[in-house]
């Protein structure tokens, strides 16, 4: 294992988290192409145009703010271990938001665990499992009940 591929699959984590926050489910949805995408408690989707489907239809955006979630998605302690080609990640992550009706403040606390592959292009996902473990006021973020994602 090297720095640099550590390096390379921190950034991936780190990446996911910007695209959603940047409401560019498109881009999740690429950066995911080739991953199975699910929770602990819900079906897993793959293949790009389905997860950015599942995003835009669960995902409320605010066009006067860029058509963003207005959330920032905390990627904290990620431990990634890489052998021979593959790896696996995990993290926890916070996401908190600000609206007009909702104060600053954390809405979802859980655990990302990712396993990745390396190619030619570098690594990818290969598999995202979220595991939501505590929800506030989600209100003003998801357009769907948030109890199919709890465990």
């Amino acid at each position: 294992m090297s720095p640099a591929d550590k390096l390379e699959i921190t950034e991936l984590l780190y990446r996911y988290a910007e695209l959603i926050d940047a409401g560019d489910f498109d881009g999740v949805g690429q950066l995911l192409a080739r991953a199975t995408f699910g929770g602990t408690a819900s079906p897993a989707t793959s293949g790009a145009e389905d997860i950015a489907k599942l995003f835009a239809s669960s995902t409320r955006r605010y066009p006067e703010h860029g058509n963003t979630p207005r959330t920032r998605h905390l990627v904290l302690n990620p431990i990634v271990e890489i052998d021979d080609g593959h790896a696996t990640a995990r993290s926890t992550f916070v996401v908190v938001q600000n609206t007009d009706a909702v104060a600053l403040q954390p809405i979802v606390v859980g655990r990302y665990a990712d396993r990745f592959a390396r190619d030619d292009q570098g690594w990818h996902f290969t598999q995202r499992t979220v595991d939501v473990e505590m929800v506030g006021d989600v209100s003003a973020h998801l357009m769907i009940d948030p109890s199919v994602y709890q465990r």
